[in-house]
């Protein structure tokens, strides 16, 4: 599967789906996801997870950059 970077921000300060993603419980899907860096073009293995919005699952990968700074990547497809 496919990953596109979607947005990136401070620990406990980030919006994925029109929400503050970080006050969801994220269900660890037990998958890893290749994703490339946007800013160094290396690639990362982030988690996968699950959160439930609005009564609707979304997936996403999610992952630290560096210390408290994230990033989350969609499924492309």
């Amino acid at each position: 599967m496919a990953w596109k970077f979607e947005t990136s921000g401070l620990d406990g300060q980030c919006e994925l789906f029109g929400v503050n993603i970080f006050k969801y419980r994220w269900r660890d899907c037990r998958e890893t996801a290749a994703v490339t860096d946007p800013h160094y073009g290396v690639e990362k293995m982030f988690h996968v997870y699950e959160v439930e919005i609005d009564g609707q699952l979304r997936r996403f990968a999610a992952g630290e950059f560096s210390n408290c700074v994230w990033g989350f990547y969609l499924e492309q497809g």
